[in-house]
């Protein structure tokens, strides 16, 4: 349910408005100057401010300008002079839409629903491109050395021949690859790996990097990739 707040200092159009867009299924709270819109839009995330230009205390445009320093909720000025100085100044103030005065509250819900629908699109695309990004960087081939980490399809390679880790094997070299220089305890391993739930202990890690480092090393006993920090835990050195 799409929350907006409707903002004029003549409480009849105030009273018309919301329970015309409560009809709606719109939830809808009500503010008569600009300080109290000021405040409100400070406390309550809204979906759409429809604001009125010609406010006590504080004008529409200077509420409007107040709001952009830390809020991109969309704004729909709502103003009684039809001059284009004014309306551009509005969005000139950051607004977002403009309606005039006398206007049909059908118009004022297209307003509303438009930028709601484009208000969803952008966060749809927005979230797409984050997801895009993450996977992207799940992706990436990590090297080092005679090293290749194929994150995306979960293989290894060791001077270009492929070694084949458990599902556990290939989830703690991964942390720690991803993370060279990093030192984790064998506890947070144990969780970040197993999960908090695992009933086993911290002999499971080192159990599973022991056999990490019989697949990965050269020589285990004198390991290049995956060091011990004494009484600590493990982390991964880079190599050139």
């Amino acid at each position: 349910m799409a929350k907006i707040l409707v903002v004029d200092d003549e409480k009849l159009i105030v009273k018309g408005i919301r329970f015309s867009l409560m009809q709606d299924g719109y939830d809808v709270e009500c503010a008569y100057d600009g300080e109290e819109a000021l405040q409100k839009a400070k406390e309550t995330a809204f979906d759409v401010i429809l604001l009125d230009v010609m406010l006590p205390k504080m004008t529409g445009f200077e509420v409007c300008q107040q709001i952009r320093e830390f809020s991109s909720v969309p704004i729909i000025m709502l103003t009684a002079k039809g001059e284009d100085m004014d309306k551009i100044l509005g969005l000139d103030y950051g607004a977002d839409d403009y309606i005039t005065k006398p206007f049909n509250i059908l118009e004022v819900k297209a307003r509303i629903k438009a930028i709601i629908r484009r208000t969803a699109a952008i966060r749809r695309a927005e979230e797409t491109v984050r997801r895009a990004g993450e996977k992207a960087a799940g992706q990436n081939m990590l090297e080092s050395g005679a090293m290749k980490l194929d994150g995306e399809n979960r293989r290894l390679y060791i001077a270009e021949k492929e070694i084949n880790l458990t599902s556990k094997e290939f989830e703690l070299l991964e942390l720690l690859a991803r993370n060279p220089g990093k030192v984790y305890g064998r506890e947070k391993l144990l969780r970040d790996i197993w999960g908090e739930d695992f009933p086993g202990d911290v002999r499971t890690v080192d159990v599973h990097i022991r056999r990490l480092r019989e697949k990965i090393e050269a020589n285990p006993s004198e390991p290049r990739y995956v060091q011990t920090k004494w009484g600590i835990g493990y982390y991964f050195r880079v190599q050139q």
